[in-house]
């Protein structure tokens, strides 16, 4: 079962995951997992304008946000894809960027980030290293979209304590507000 994608053309921010869970594939929504935080995380970081559950992912494009997948297969966890699945998915994802123009994408996951950093441009060096310290907006621009990593909100993910998470999604609703730098 193929879990569909909620977007349209000029969104201000294009969340991606790395993959559908089993429970949103079965749901036909996105982040629909029992522990998973994220719609909670929308609203206590005020991005969102009013409290939703993953029921109600078809809302975000009417208010400038989407939600896409590297990959589009489900799975139980991130260890049962396979390394040419990235490769894919980011051709596509990268075309789905370019037609869909958002001003933000914002990389659910330090693992997605790093998933995908080979295939940016950029100094990533400083990218590489472990933490914190690879949240939030990053140097790399994906046709004209400003790049921004986000903890993974899952249950599963015990890196981040939930003020930890919430502290980055309050930076996203704040890049979210300022205007974007002109590209290089």
């Amino acid at each position: 079962m193929r879990l569909g994608d909620r977007v349209a053309p000029g969104l201000n921010v294009l969340f991606v995951g790395i993959n559908p869970g089993v429970r949103s594939a079965m749901t036909g929504h996105h982040f629909a997992g029992y522990s998973n935080r994220f719609w909670k995380l929308l609203w206590d970081a005020r991005i969102l304008p009013e409290r939703v559950t993953f029921a109600d992912d078809d809302k975000l494009p009417a208010w400038g946000f989407g939600i896409t997948n590297l990959i589009a297969r489900p799975s139980p966890g991130i260890d049962d894809l396979r390394p040419a699945e990235y490769v894919d998915g980011w051709r596509v994802l990268e075309r789905k960027i370019a037609r869909l123009k958002p001003s933000i994408v914002a990389l659910i996951g330090v693992t997605l980030y790093r998933a995908v950093l080979p295939m940016l441009d950029g100094d990533n060096a400083v990218s590489r290293r472990s933490g914190t310290s690879v949240l939030g907006l990053r140097p790399h621009r994906i046709h004209g979209a400003r790049v921004f990593v986000l903890p993974n909100p899952s249950g599963r993910n015990a890196n981040f304590s939930y003020e930890e998470m919430l502290g980055a999604y309050r930076k996203l609703a704040l890049a979210v507000r300022r205007p974007s730098p002109p590209e290089p």
